[in-house]
Formats: C-alpha cells, structure tokens, sequence
C-alpha cells in the first residue's frame, strides 16, 4: 500500500490520505473545492467543479496516471438541480473518455461546498 501525497492539491483535513495505492488500483478520497493551499473557491458549481476536477488531476498525476486511467466516480451534490452544469464541467474534462459513475444528492457537504467527488483509478 503506498499512501500518494502531493502538495499540488489541499492537503487532507482530518486523518485520511489524498490517494491510496495498491496492486495497481488508486482509491482517492474525495475533493472538495479548496485550492492547493486549503482555501476554499467560492462560486457557482461550475468554478468548484472545476476546482474539485484539478484537485484530483493534481493527485492521478501523482500517482503517476491521468483522468484516462479512471474507471468509476463517485459525485456528491449539494443539489441535483446542479447536475448539468457539473455535468458539463465533467464531460469536458474527461473528453471521449467516459468511465463509470454514480451522482448523488446529499443533506450536506463539507466547508457547504456544492460537489465533492472521488475517483478510483487503475494504474497498472
């Protein structure tokens, strides 16, 4: 198991790793959308998208893969109604590439952020 810690995206808030590998599999914990310094990006869902997206890029990119090495998201949302413009945030980033995802309304994220999202990544 190798721990993936990089300083290109906000370092955790409680005890848990940005990334884990293992036997050629990356588990990321999920990206909220504050910035590699830890402060949070205000705006609409699409800016924290977009924020959350180079959050977890920054962490792939660590581990030594990309988005094309994804195999399945998991999205939270403060709100489904703001499913199509993260959606479209979304599919812009990955392109043609389009792994396997589930999206999800929850009570409440955290910092009240809008999306949160966390990707599984094989990279062997």
């Amino acid at each position: 198991m190798n721990i993936i810690q990089t300083p290109d995206a906000p370092q955790a808030i409680g005890p848990y790793a940005q990334a884990v590998a293992v036997d050629g599999w990356l588990f990321t914990s999920g990206q909220i959308p504050l910035n590699a310094a830890g402060e949070l990006v205000e705006g609409d869902v699409t800016v924290q998208t977009t924020q959350v997206l180079d959050n977890l890029h920054a962490v792939l990119t660590a581990a030594g893969g990309g988005f094309d090495k994804v195999v399945k998201t998991t999205v939270f949302l403060a709100d489904m109604n703001d499913f199509a413009a993260m959606n479209a945030v979304y599919a812009a980033r990955f392109g043609s590439h389009t792994p396997a995802r589930s999206t999800v309304q929850v009570a409440r994220l955290p910092r009240d952020v809008k999306v949160e999202i966390e990707v599984v990544a094989r990279l062997a």
